[in-house]
């Protein structure tokens, strides 16, 4: 998909987060995994088709990217995997309603600055309904400046930092796809922070 829109294109950081999935592979069948930001939803699909339970999301304010990710399904054979307008930052009937999730999947969601509080405040509210889930996202290094620490010690959120070495994503080309190439991707983890004494 070469369209450059944001949810309409395979970003490096795809890539690197599907790699990461087919890397867990064996622990996927039976999760229940939201993808949010999905656009092709490469990750989403890669984690369907190892077995989980997938539920895709992309804002619903962007009408051809909930089509994208319908279209990727189809193509990969996954017709049933629903999917969902969520917007960060939005409490909305669809959040409310959301079925128990085991691993939320964001590839390259932090694009944009000035959606980085909403996007950890999703998270954030969906974390606190399932504690024991963690947040698998990939971004790519776009600027030195831009960062989320503050914004994870507001959200009493913590992140565990994935070296690429350790999945195989260290490489300039992945499952036959040259699109990390040179970019600098990186990978990490977040969940809850526990409070002291829990």
């Amino acid at each position: 998909v070469l369209d450059s829109q944001y949810g309409m294109y395979v970003w490096p950081c795809a890539v690197v987060l599907a790699q990461y999935l087919w890397a867990h592979r064996r622990n996927l069948p039976g999760k229940r995994v939201l993808e949010i930001g999905a656009g092709v939803s490469l990750p989403g699909v890669v984690a369907a088709r190892c077995g989980a339970q997938v539920i895709l999301s992309d804002s619903e304010e962007l009408p051809q990217c909930l089509q994208r990710c319908r279209s990727s399904c189809l193509m990969n054979r996954l017709p049933h995997v629903p999917v969902l307008g969520l917007t960060w930052g939005r409490v909305s009937p669809e959040l409310l309603s959301l079925a128990p999730i085991d691993i939320i999947l964001g590839s390259d969601v932090f694009f944009d600055p000035k959606d980085f509080e909403d996007i950890l405040s999703t998270i954030y509210f969906l974390l606190e309904k399932n504690p024991q889930a963690q947040f698998w996202t990939t971004y790519q290094v776009r600027s030195a400046d831009w960062s989320i620490e503050a914004l994870l010690y507001k959200w009493n959120l913590k992140s565990i930092h994935i070296p690429l070495h350790s999945f195989g994503a260290d490489k300039e080309h992945l499952a036959s796809s040259s699109l990390p190439g040179r970019h600098t991707i990186e990978m990490m983890i977040i969940s809850l922070a526990r409070s002291e004494g829990t």
